[in-house]
């Protein structure tokens, strides 16, 4: 008997030992389903279906099922104990304490900054000047009068920099802080081109039309040498007098172009009729006024140059020669001297035009005389 439990209880435990293996072991084709062995396929089969095909063979597949990997829990920036009601209050109270410090280190250094002696700009001796030659140094800080004693810092530079701009000889100025307490004033004077005739006064003016005003002892200190402009008015605003300075510039370049500096024996420049430059310059013992409309100056110019002797033979009151047509010119005579008219030497030339509009005073006698250019115009 003990030996037949023996043997018993080993074939049950074998029994067993197959149940288990059988659960393990995949399902085969041809066996049917019952049993303990079909309750572990059917659990296999659910499983491989909630998978998913996973792309492997027969062989490879197992009835295990494989746990999912949890995703990563992002932490916060601010520390847990910030989730409560109380960590939120300390949180609120620390960033005032903050923000409070950081206006109080602000005010602290804004007052020292407007208070501490060192920023002040105690004497004139404080602000550099730069750059002026025709101003002197006191046109320029009389801008500066309200700041004598005034910190740095309440300084307003772009205003005193308008200021500056306002005084005619200044074109372009720079304000700017040299730290602790001084100022550097650098500024672009404007360079005067001819003397321009405002009233009984003779004044300076510039290449856009800017009068500038200097005293004559000053001027004749400077030994400029230019011509008297008229035309340019004060009242004029800067759009008219500038597009006539800008003539009277080209009028001087195109002249002096041939090398002989003829600019430095004009007296006077009339600039009010845009189309028609006058000029007045000397003629032996007398000034003559040419008229050379508003282009060919300087062919013009050699033109009246080569015939000037021969006319003031001809005509020994001449006063003035329009210069303005190519196959003419028209003399203008004095008063009460008039002349016979005489060609000028040269073939004959075609039929003359119109002499122009007269625009000198009654007295003046005017003489039209054909014209050709001398060999050496150009134009």
């Amino acid at each position: 008997m003990p030996k037949t439990d023996a043997s018993t209880s080993r074939g049950a435990s074998f029994v067993d030992d197959d149940t288990d293996e059988a659960f393990l072991r995949p399902a085969s084709q041809g066996r049917s389903r019952s049993g303990p062995e079909s309750r572990a396929d059917r659990i296999a089969e659910k499983a491989v279906e909630s998978v998913g095909d996973t792309g492997l063979t027969a062989r490879d597949e197992q009835p295990f099922l494989r746990t999912r990997r949890r995703p990563p829990v992002r932490q916060g920036l601010l520390p847990g104990w910030t989730r409560n009601r109380w960590g939120k209050i300390g949180l609120l109270v620390a960033g005032l304490a903050l923000a409070g410090g950081i206006v109080w280190v602000v005010l602290a250094v804004r007052n020292f900054l407007d208070n501490d002696p060192h920023f002040r700009i105690d004497t004139a001796a404080s602000i550099q000047t730069v750059g002026n030659s025709q101003l002197t140094r006191d046109d320029l800080l009389s801008v500066f009068g309200a700041d004598i004693g005034r910190n740095i810092f309440f300084i307003p530079l772009a205003t005193r920099r308008a200021e500056l701009e306002r005084i005619p000889w200044v074109e372009h100025a720079t304000v700017m802080r040299i730290l602790p307490n001084q100022l550097r004033v650098a500024v672009r004077e404007r360079t005067p081109i001819a003397f321009v005739r405002v009233g009984e006064q003779v004044k300076l003016v510039d290449a856009e039309g800017v009068i500038l005003d200097m005293p004559p002892a000053m001027i004749a200190a400077r030994h400029f040498s230019f011509p008297v402009v008229t035309g340019i008015n004060p009242g004029d605003p800067l759009s008219v007098r500038t597009p006539r300075m800008k003539l009277y510039q080209r009028f001087i370049a195109e002249i002096d172009s041939g090398g002989q500096k003829v600019s430095s024996d004009l007296s006077e420049i009339d600039l009010s009729d845009p189309e028609d430059v006058r000029a007045t310059l000397p003629a032996g013992a007398s000034d003559m006024l040419l008229h050379f409309g508003d282009e060919k100056f300087l062919e013009r110019y050699r033109t009246y140059q080569a015939h000037l002797a021969e006319w003031q033979q001809q005509y020994p009151h001449l006063a003035g020669v329009d210069l303005r047509y190519d196959t003419q010119v028209v003399l203008k005579m004095a008063d009460g001297h008039a002349a016979d008219s005489v060609p000028a030497p040269g073939p004959e030339p075609a039929a003359s035009a119109p002499a122009p509009k007269s625009t000198e005073p009654a007295n003046v006698r005017r003489h039209v005389l054909p014209v050709h250019k001398h060999p050496g115009a150009t134009g």
